[in-house]
Order: C-alpha cells, then sequence, then structure tokens
C-alpha cells in the first residue's frame, strides 16, 4: 500500500507575515476610510460656514463676546491664499476634530483678542504647511469680522513645548502646529510650527514679532 506524504504545513513565519500583511491592509483601509469621512465633514462644514456667515463678513470687526463661543461645533475659518486652502476650524484639537477639521487649542484666545490663537491641523492638511515663508497672508475669518496675520517664522519643536502657544503673548498674534515630519503620520515625534501677528485690522499699539522656540 502506497503512502501519502504528509500534506506540507504552511511554514509559521510566511503564517505570521500574512497576518501582519492582512492586518496592515485592513488598518490602511480604516485609515484610508476615516480621511474620507474627515474630507466629506469639511466640505460640508466649510459650505455651511460660507453659507451662513456670508452677509457678517462687512465693515470692520467689532469683537462680540457674545460670538466667541463655536455653532455646531465650528469656531471660525481659516484661509491661507497662498496654498489655496480653506477651512472650517472646530473647537479642540482631539484625534476625532483633526480627522476632520483643524482645531482651535481651546487654552488659547480667540481672533481679535490680545495674545496667541493657536490652531492645529493634521499633516494630512497640512501638504504645503511648510512652504509657508515669511509675509505670507492668513486670514481667520469669525462671525464678528475677519482677521489677517502675516507668517513671521517657523520652528520644529517636540511635542510637549507648549511655549509655542502663550495665550497672553505681548501682541496679537496666530500660531499654526501640525504633526512632523509630514510623512510620519500618526508617528511623528515632533511638531512643525508657524507664528505669524496680526496686521489687519491694524493694531494702535506696536506688536512684538514671536520669536520661534528653540
Amino acid at each position: 500500500m502506497i503512502s501519502r506524504p504528509p500534506r506540507d504545513r504552511p511554514h509559521p513565519l510566511r503564517l505570521a507575515a500574512l497576518v501582519i500583511l492582512f492586518a496592515g491592509l485592513v488598518l490602511l483601509a480604516v485609515f484610508a476610510g476615516g480621511m474620507l469621512q474627515g474630507v466629506q465633514e469639511q466640505q460640508a462644514l466649510l459650505q455651511t460656514w460660507n453659507a451662513d456667515t456670508a452677509h457678517l463678513h462687512t465693515g470692520a470687526p467689532a469683537i462680540n463676546p457674545k460670538l466667541q463661543h463655536p455653532v455646531d461645533g465650528v469656531d471660525f475659518a481659516i484661509r491661507v491664499p497662498r496654498l489655496g486652502y480653506s477651512a472650517a476650524v472646530k473647537e479642540g484639537v482631539t484625534t476625532s476634530v483633526l480627522y476632520s477639521s483643524p482645531g482651535h487649542y481651546p487654552e488659547t484666545v480667540w481672533p481679535g483678542d490680545p495674545g496667541t490663537v493657536g490652531v492645529a491641523a493634521h499633516n494630512v492638511y497640512w501638504i504645503n504647511f511648510p512652504q509657508l515663508t515669511p509675509g505670507d497672508e492668513i486670514d481667520l475669518e469669525t462671525r464678528y469680522g475677519t482677521y489677517k496675520y502675516h507668517v513671521t517664522g517657523s520652528a520644529i519643536v517636540n511635542p510637549n513645548n507648549r511655549s509655542v502657544l502663550v495665550p497672553n503673548a505681548p501682541g496679537y498674534h496666530l500660531t499654526l502646529t501640525t504633526c512632523w515630519p509630514l510623512w510620519a503620520g500618526a508617528f511623528a515625534t515632533q511638531r512643525y510650527v508657524i507664528f505669524s501677528d496680526q496686521y489687519a485690522p491694524a493694531i494702535d499699539t506696536p506688536i512684538n514679532n514671536r520669536k520661534p522656540a528653540s
């Protein structure tokens, strides 16, 4: 009687590699799905913002504390003319917020108030972020008017460096942060920071230019 050779069993290393590959594909699918959902949500938020505030952006800005709060989760809008970038900015900097929009650091001031406005963005939304150079314009549109800033510099800092977001810094500033390096995504170990100063409406008192943190 002829015996059949035992059926080949997959090598443990090969099996482990297949499991890792499958898990990687699942994670990529989940990430892509989350990003697509985030992009769609941002488009809807921006369309709603533009429709709701079209009649408000007239005349000189006049700070109204009653309007300095999120409506449907949205605080204000950000526009970067050089990059052709526009987005509705939500309140908070949690992962769920940053997947669909830039987020306003809750501990920082609102546009128009003295101090530093802090805005964080997931690096996926800022592919051209490091292309900003001194003099480039960044606009923050609020329900009480538009504030314009000029980029003054940039820096790469550790994630726990909160000195770039000092809310009561002299003058009127906007600080943008994102993960660095861009390609690292959620595994990024540092933060890329853009500093900017308000130039419109004009400030009566001199503004001390913010120096990048070392």
